[in-house]
């Protein structure tokens, strides 16, 4: 029995095409946005992305 090891993000996008679930989309995007954010927060980039907002 050799069962493959998926990613989480494999695993959620195969739960959004088995399940017809695209609604979800928007939401998990704007998530790792901000998780994206988050940890660009703590580098040298940070400067620029205050600019931003």
């Amino acid at each position: 029995m050799s069962a493959r090891r998926r990613s989480f993000l494999s695993e959620l996008a195969g739960f959004v095409r088995a399940h017809k679930a695209y609604m979800l989309v928007p939401v998990i995007l704007v998530l790792l946005l901000a998780g994206l954010l988050i940890l660009l927060g703590g580098t040298k980039a940070a400067p620029f992305i205050y600019t931003l907002f």
